[in-house]
């Protein structure tokens, strides 16, 4: 018997068999649950096909539903689509981000506010178009669980990401104040640097490989996304029930270390 028995949960952001959501998609499967993909644009079909990677036990297909979350209608059209396949959503791992070339690098004044836009709306403000999308089929409480990154100081090339993330942060907190008393609970996990098609896009990610094995207390493998993966997979069961508006450090403990 897993931890998510029954659990009807949405991932988001999975892209290849290397991404973190795919890790978190895996890992819930063999935990109990049933779970959907989303992907958007061109993504889309590399999501479908990366969604045939997954070890399913009874060996069915995995659904996959077009959702960009900048398009209020394809959250309707998915929330349709789940209430009549299930009934209810228990989970949602929320794994989106993105933001144009110019807001990541060397050069923090380059970006200009359309640019900057498109990085907060899709990297932050996403996760209430997610609780927008979800929230009416969690009539019996729900979790909703962010991936997250660290910003309690500034990053070398993460610039705007880095800011875009802050506000994720804080949508988060804000969603836990307003569906807590509907049973549903919001939080991050803020993973230390994984080796992902997302990570490949960030100027200057070699620079976090280098120090954060050294620097974590616990040690880091950029190639190991499973402590993460895990901990998202308890978030979204009932192991954790009073926690809501939180951030968990998945990083071996980078965070907590001064020098």
């Amino acid at each position: 018997m897993g931890i998510l028995d029954g659990k009807k949960i949405v991932i988001t952001g999975v892209l290849t068999d290397a991404s973190l959501a795919f890790g978190v998609a895996q890992i819930a499967l063999d935990e109990g649950a049933d779970i959907v993909l989303t992907g958007a644009g061109r993504a889309l079909k590399l999501t479908q096909r990366t969604a045939r990677k997954l070890n399913v036990p009874d060996g069915s297909e995995i659904d996959v539903f077009e959702l960009d979350v900048t398009v209020p209608e394809h959250g309707v059209a998915v929330r349709e689509a789940l209430d009549e396949k299930w009934g209810r959503v228990d989970g949602v791992l929320h794994a989106i981000g993105f933001a144009p070339e110019v807001c990541l690098g060397d050069d923090f004044m380059a970006a200009q506010w359309d640019d900057v836009a498109v990085a907060m709306h899709i990297s932050a403000y996403s996760l209430k178009a997610l609780a927008d999308a979800f929230v009416p089929l969690m009539s019996s409480g729900g979790s909703f669980v962010g991936l997250d990154f660290d910003n309690q100081q500034a990053w070398p090339a993460y610039n705007w990401m880095g800011v875009a993330k802050s506000a994720l942060q804080s949508v988060s907190r804000y969603l836990a104040k307003e569906l807590g008393p509907q049973g549903i609970r919001s939080n991050l996990v803020a993973a230390g640097p994984i080796k992902t098609m997302a990570a490949k896009s960030i100027p200057g990610f070699a620079q976090f490989e280098d120090v954060w094995d050294d620097r974590a207390p616990l040690g880091w493998d950029v190639t190991d996304s499973g402590p993460v993966a895990r901990t998202v997979v308890a978030m979204l069961s009932d192991w954790f029930p009073a926690t809501t508006g939180e951030i968990v450090h998945v990083d071996g403990g980078y965070h907590a270390i001064g020098a």
